[in-house]
């Protein structure tokens, strides 16, 4: 069965292409909620902001892309050029975001990883942001400090499956965090 680019790009993104029959308005809605798709690397990519989207994304990733284009192209900037955005969440909670994770690979060797932890207060927090290689020789990347913008951006060069960390507190002697979540990035 031939699928035309744009019906890639659209189940690329995660939104489903309308049934036939069903109204021309939701082809139109779901069409330009994906601003284009271009190969990059392995494969077909949708943009947001014009930043890239990894195919591997999952829908949560693709929601805080489309609903945050600018974030999205300002935390890819300050990873560089070359990055595709793997993974975002907002922490703790969609609904309490106090901060947004984001995660942007490279799709060509040596498979460099980024991480940048957005804080979404308004004010000064202390942030911890934690880049780990996947192999017990490899040496963490780390940015800590009170940060009224973001933590990061930490960097690792072949860092493909590596462990994240990212925390935060009213200030580094609190015992309580705000912020504490790890997690592994996903493996393509």
């Amino acid at each position: 069965m031939a699928v035309s680019a744009a019906a890639v790009g659209l189940l690329t993104a995660g939104v489903a292409s309308p049934a036939s029959g069903q109204e021309a308005e939701r082809r139109v809605a779901a069409v330009s909620a994906v601003k284009e798709v271009r190969e990059v690397g392995t494969g077909p990519l949708a943009t947001v902001g014009g930043v890239a989207i990894a195919a591997t994304a999952d829908s949560g990733t693709r929601e805080i892309a489309q609903a945050s284009p600018q974030a999205v192209t300002a935390t890819a900037n300050l990873c560089g050029t070359g990055y595709y955005l793997q993974y975002a969440e907002q922490l703790p909670t969609a609904e309490q975001r106090l901060g947004t994770i984001f995660t942007y690979q490279k799709n060509v060797a040596p498979w460099s990883t980024c991480a940048i932890f957005d804080n979404n207060t308004g004010t000064t927090k202390w942030m911890k942001l934690k880049l780990c290689p996947n192999s017990l020789s490899g040496t963490c990347a780390v940015d800590e400090g009170n940060f009224s913008q973001y933590a990061g951006p930490v960097r690792l060069t072949d860092g493909w499956c590596s462990r994240v960390t990212a925390l935060m507190k009213n200030t580094s002697s609190s015992s309580t965090y705000l912020i504490n979540r790890q997690f592994t990035i996903t493996c393509n």
